[in-house]
């Protein structure tokens, strides 16, 4: 098995390269963002489409042997086991799925001796339907008659009523690997709610699609709870959402939105994956990829969220998103590009490349605006730290531009409320120096690592 997982990763290695030598032809293979699209979306080359197809179609001939089995198919695999003779809810989006693309919804809702009796809807919605920052309300499942209850709005909390009569409620909502990304908080505030009612959790477990091995940033500390940070764990946290509900639940750390309530837990059960090891990225697990949110439409997104969703908090420089590639660039009408990349390209920041890029967003704040800054590729992975990918485009900025100050806005507090601290900012805003910021930023991750060893469900 690990033979074969080291072709393939020689072969996805091999294909982004491809796409990187292609650049000097004028065309271009995006690492993070869509996968045949180039500067300002344009398709690749002939030669380089056909270079990639080659190099793709050897990577799927390896594939079924590192087959991934989410935990919904290892449920069905079981016969239901878990569930049979229980009056269950069910919390998921539509990121809920088996390798057929059928809906978790679907599949428990005609599951023989279970009785599905009520949806639970995160933010944006059961079926996918509700947009960023949209309203969500109570509302009935059109495909299976059920009744739907919004847990993204005045109400994040299953109230004692929603849970009346259940005797579990089933997550299954794929991850993306990260704190800030309210789903985690959402399964929290329902393993809480849950412990007080004595209804079971049973968790489908799915991919970390950053894997299992990087982990990176602060702990949430007193004063910076919230809805994007509710669990003291480090901005990057390298498990499973399986072993991630484990780990809250045995280690005291439900203590509610703000962090400011007594530890609740709950009767938990974690139906495992079959066949993931902590070295995959989703990209090795030759699942299909549904979108969990609009704005990570490919796992290559789900990279970027973490590489530059926190300076994206400050709205200082555009990062893709009202672009085709959400959290794959930085940008700005005031930005030199080539100054930019010359800077970034000394610093020889590991495992990352940058190039310039230009482009217009079709939505949001800059929307019709032309941009200029530079777009960012892993070239090796394994040595890259995805959250300083943002930290050394501010030092670059601010070493290029030093009239503008991105914390002059009155986004820090959400800034900060992301990091989980005002520590990292103070530590940054003293030099501009991205490697001060690690110093902090990196200050806690070795323990959390030993700490959450004894949750590992796969090796």
């Amino acid at each position: 098995m690990s033979k074969l997982l080291n072709m393939r990763k020689f072969l996805t290695t091999l294909l982004l390269m491809t796409g990187l030598c292609a650049c000097g032809q004028g065309a271009q293979r995006p690492v993070v963002g869509p996968a045949n699209t180039g500067r300002d979306g344009a398709m690749m080359s002939a030669g380089a489409e056909t270079a990639v197809a080659a190099v793709a179609g050897l990577a799927g001939a390896v594939a079924p042997a590192a087959e991934v089995l989410p935990g919904v198919e290892v449920l069905v695999k079981s016969g239901f086991e878990c569930l049979k003779g229980k009056k269950i809810g069910l919390l998921t989006n539509p990121s809920g799925i088996d390798r057929s693309l059928r809906s978790t919804v679907d599949i428990l809702f005609n599951a023989p001796d279970v009785e599905l009796k009520v949806l639970f809807a995160p933010e944006h919605g059961v079926r996918g339907d509700v947009y960023a920052g949209g309203k969500l309300s109570d509302s009935v499942d059109e495909a299976t008659g059920l009744p739907v209850r919004s847990l993204y709005g005045s109400t994040r909390t299953p109230t004692p009523e929603m849970l009346k009569g259940l005797d579990a409620v089933v997550y299954d909502i794929q991850d993306v690997g990260t704190r800030s990304y309210t789903f985690i908080s959402s399964l929290g505030l329902l393993m809480r709610a849950c412990g007080e009612q004595g209804v079971e959790v049973i968790v489908l477990d799915r991919p970390n699609p950053l894997g299992g091995e990087k982990v990176e940033g602060c702990p949430v500390e007193p004063g910076y709870f919230s809805f994007i940070s509710q669990f003291s764990i480090p901005y990057i946290y390298g498990l499973t959402v399986g072993e991630l509900a484990e780990l809250i639940n045995e280690e005291g750390l439900n203590k509610g939105e703000k962090g400011d309530k007594p530890h609740v837990k709950c009767k938990l059960t974690v139906v495992p994956m079959e066949g993931w090891h902590r070295d995959m990225t989703f990209l090795d697990t030759g699942l299909p990829w549904v979108l969990p949110s609009p704005n990570i439409p490919y796992p290559q997104s789900a990279l970027g969220y973490p590489s530059a969703g926190i300076l994206g908090e400050l709205g200082f420089v555009n990062i893709g998103v009202g672009y085709t590639l959400p959290f794959g660039c930085f940008a700005a009408e005031w930005i030199d590009a080539d100054a930019l990349k010359e800077t970034l390209d000394g610093y020889a920041v590991p495992g990352v490349s940058f190039r310039t890029i230009h482009y217009k967003p079709t939505s949001g704040a800059d929307e019709g605006k032309l941009l200029h800054g530079v777009q960012y590729y892993f070239t090796d992975y394994g040595k890259a730290e995805l959250t300083m990918v943002q930290f050394y485009v501010l030092e670059a900025l601010h070493e290029l531009f030093p009239g503008r100050n991105p914390f002059v806005s009155g986004k820090i507090s959400t800034f900060d409320r992301v990091c989980g601290t005002d520590c990292a900012r103070e530590a940054f805003e003293k030099s501009f120096k991205a490697s001060d910021l690690r110093t902090v930023w990196f200050e806690n991750v070795e323990a959390f690592k030993n700490l959450s060893k004894k949750y590992f469900m796969y090796e």
